[in-house]
């Protein structure tokens, strides 16, 4: 009887051996850490709000022109592509001048 529970002992621990090297190989090399991800999506926030601010309220999208004299430009206002210093146009705080 003993060598019989010894003999089933040994097989259901050679199994269980197997079953986890199969759900390790399944797992991936590194996973994610929760920092990068949240900032990653505050970028992609920031990024959003960006594109969003850039449109000029009232007008779509597509009658829009870059060197128009007559529309006012306001102190929040984000500056067109090529406008400027690049490197100052976003604030690192992640908020917003008013």
């Amino acid at each position: 009887m003993g060598l019989f529970i010894i003999v089933l002992m040994s097989v259901a621990t050679v199994l269980l051996i197997r079953n986890m090297n199969k759900r390790l190989r399944r797992l991936p090399d590194s996973f994610v850490d929760p920092k990068d991800a949240a900032r990653e999506a505050e970028i992609a926030r920031l990024d959003a709000d960006l594109a969003r601010s850039e449109v000029t309220p009232g007008v779509p999208a597509g009658d829009a022109v870059a060197g128009d004299a007559d529309v006012p430009s306001t102190k929040g206002e984000v500056k067109p592509d090529g406008a400027g210093d690049s490197t100052g146009d976003r604030p690192e705080s992640g908020k917003r001048s008013q």
